[in-house]
């Protein structure tokens, strides 16, 4: 089966400012995929140019083995996007833009009618269905958007910042939901400022600065490739004579001055804590509290980067 979405060597310029310089990606169907990056990174450019919003400039761009170019009517029907800024008819009701929205898709009004209702309930939308979008709170105005996108019941679901400004009861509600269709099967690609969002959510995450990748993989392997792990004891008992006794522990460890702490940098904290524990306690040394103490994803982005994912 082909990839849900291809990008081969994309490549996108403004007036002489490179904003992709050779974008690579691969996102298999049904999965879960992040795009993480600092403002200005190339992520909306990304998004807009496998959408269709962003006119291709070099590269190649296929949706389930379709290139969004020759057969761009096929491409565009299988995707539905979520964009960061708020691009909705001001005019109308959210009702009424939901059944435009469908009408863009050759969806008939009646054919789209049970989707809306079953999206406006999902959504908490109902008692807000003759509102229009200027009269929605920052949060509804997302929960639309995402509402929105979903209109035509699209195999692939893109997210732009889809819980940027909302509060912190919301963004959970609406990560239960993207969890929801992923189980479903739907492929979901997200940009996302939080962290936290991407560990929680993404089975595969890529970390794009300066318009280009400079890594891929899942949370886990490359909070793993940055080996910063550590298990930090609190002991009695320890004397510098300890150290020619744990021989049999290869990681780097480094106690306080009065001996009182030791710690331990591991890649496996949870691994190696048993062993960590046991040689202690074998040696004499009494265990007063253990600490284990992670990298996290934010870890990785800075190391890689140099910068934080809000710069």
């Amino acid at each position: 089966m082909p990839a849900a979405i291809e990008v081969r060597n994309l490549t996108k310029t403004y007036e002489d400012v490179p904003a992709l310089r050779g974008i690579d990606l691969t996102i298999q169907p049904g999965e879960f995929y992040g795009l993480l990056g600092p403002n200005g990174a190339g992520k909306t450019t990304t998004i807009g140019i496998i959408t269709g919003l962003v006119k291709l400039q070099g590269g190649t761009v296929s949706v389930f083995g379709k290139d969004i170019v020759r057969d761009y009517r096929f491409t565009r029907s299988q995707i539905g996007v979520s964009p960061q800024d708020f691009t909705s008819d001001w005019f109308f009701t959210i009702e009424k833009l939901l059944y435009f929205q469908a009408g863009y898709y050759g969806i008939t009004q009646k054919e789209a009618a049970p989707t809306i209702e079953r999206l406006l309930e999902q959504f908490g939308l109902t008692a807000k269905r003759d509102s229009k979008i200027r009269q929605l709170s920052g949060g509804m105005k997302r929960r639309f958007q995402i509402a929105k996108s979903l209109v035509n019941d699209p195999d692939i679901l893109i997210l732009d910042e889809p819980t940027a400004g909302v509060d912190v009861e919301l963004r959970r509600m609406l990560w239960n939901y993207l969890r929801g269709l992923h189980r479903e099967g739907k492929t979901i690609l997200l940009t996302t400022h939080y962290i936290e969002e991407a560990e929680q959510l993404c089975e595969k995450v890529s970390i794009i600065d300066e318009g280009k990748i400079i890594t891929e993989g899942t949370p886990n392997e490359l909070i793993r490739s940055l080996g910063k792990g550590g298990v930090e004891v609190h002991v009695s008992g320890w004397e510098e004579a300890m150290e020619k006794r744990l021989t049999n522990l290869t990681f780097a460890y480094e106690p306080s001055e009065d001996g009182g702490r030791v710690i331990f940098t591991v890649d496996n904290p949870e691994k190696e804590l048993t062993k960590i524990v046991d040689s202690l306690s074998s040696n004499g040394c009494t265990i007063h509290e253990v600490r284990v103490t992670k990298s996290s994803l934010e870890d990785v982005f800075i190391e890689l980067t140099g910068k934080a994912i809000n710069e």
